[in-house]
């Protein structure tokens, strides 16, 4: 392959981005980390809902099913996009037709039964969840980029557990949203997420808002250390990822999936605006001209945040400002100056001796 040529995917990307593959590689990952690291390590993976793998693991969702009986259980099929296939459930005979309907399809759909967060933060009582986008260019050694900006996306319809059989309650994707009765498209269903920080950082202090966001930063690295060993490694590669982040009523994030190739239909100007500027600065980053000397820690939105290790916002010391604390080079929901940042790399790379060809 020609070494310009860029793919837009890892070839077994499917290992992070297929909801069963994610989930065993998340679970074997945090029993490496136990044996290695101990549990207070392996404790920072327990950021996903107990979930368990359809038909394949449903003796031991049964048993789980019959320990804890009465919560709500969420199930998804594992190769589907934009909230089909999925449907909630308490009772297992729900499980017991789905399980024969299944017999009759050819190939059997694998899905999955995950535990459902039955406690979500609220705003204006509606349910919502966080995209957020990652973008890796290397797995050996992780290579990982976290975007500026993201977006909430709001149910259409007060949360209430009384109705699990209504997805505008429940589920929060654009393409279910939009066909509410009283959906408005002027308004939307969406909150840039700087304007979520802002109003949690109002509502609970800039302590919790920074811790909360610093353990979406763990989500964001375990998951894809959780297949840096299986995921083929590949210079001419690079992969966006679409994160969805559920946060519960105490400030908990939780990863709900991760999105090999996130929708980039715009749903409001403000969206379009975000994702081509999504699309312009994961091409800067790319970099198929050989324009960046390699040790920027910004492009753009894009803020370095895992090279072969945690980057620190001050060149890999020790902040004297937080006390000594490591201090992460991450800044998802605050301001994004991408404008002021690309002129000064543009300006350094005109500097740059061109490269023999």
């Amino acid at each position: 392959m020609e070494e310009h040529v860029r793919i837009c995917h890892f070839r077994n990307h499917y290992e992070l981005t297929r909801k069963n593959f994610m989930v065993k590689n998340l679970k074997r990952f945090r029993k490496q980390l136990e044996r290695e690291s101990g549990r207070l390590e392996a404790a920072k993976c327990d950021f996903f809902p107990k979930t368990f793998e359809l038909p394949s693991e449903y003796h031991l969702f049964v048993e789980e099913f019959r320990r804890n009986p009465g919560i709500t259980w969420i199930m998804k099929p594992v190769a589907r996009s934009q909230g089909k296939g999925i449907f909630l459930f308490r009772k297992l005979k729900d499980i017991i037709e789905w399980k024969k309907e299944q017999k009759d399809e050819i190939p059997v759909e694998n899905y999955v039964a995950q535990r459902y967060i039955e406690n979500p933060y609220l705003i204006g009582g509606r349910k919502f969840d966080l995209r957020v986008y990652v973008l890796v260019t290397s797995y050996i050694p992780l290579r990982a980029w976290l975007y500026r900006d993201g977006f909430a996306r709001f149910s259409n319809t007060r949360f209430t557990l009384s109705s699990i059989d209504d997805q505008y309650i429940h589920l929060t994707n654009v393409a279910i949203q939009k066909t509410a009765p009283d959906y408005d498209p002027e308004k939307g269903c969406k909150w840039m997420i700087q304007q979520l920080r802002q109003y949690l950082t109002a509502k609970h202090g800039p302590a919790a808002v920074e811790t909360l966001f610093q353990n979406m930063d763990n989500i964001f690295i375990k998951s894809l250390q959780s297949v840096q060993k299986i995921i083929i490694n590949d210079k001419h590669c690079f992969e966006l990822y679409g994160y969805d982040i559920l946060l519960d009523e105490d400030l908990k994030p939780w990863l709900l999936e991760v999105n090999a190739s996130p929708s980039l239909t715009a749903s409001s100007q403000e969206d379009y605006d975000l994702k081509c500027r999504l699309l312009e600065d994961s091409l800067h980053v790319v970099d198929m001209e050989g324009r960046l000397t390699g040790k920027e820690k910004r492009v753009g939105g894009f803020d370095l945040m895992w090279n072969d290790g945690p980057v620190s916002r001050d060149d890999g010391q020790l902040d004297s400002v937080s006390n000594g604390t490591f201090m992460a080079n991450t800044h998802l929901g605050c301001i994004n100056d991408r404008k002021k940042n690309l002129r000064q790399l543009m300006k350094t790379a005109s500097k740059k001796p061109p490269t023999a060809q």
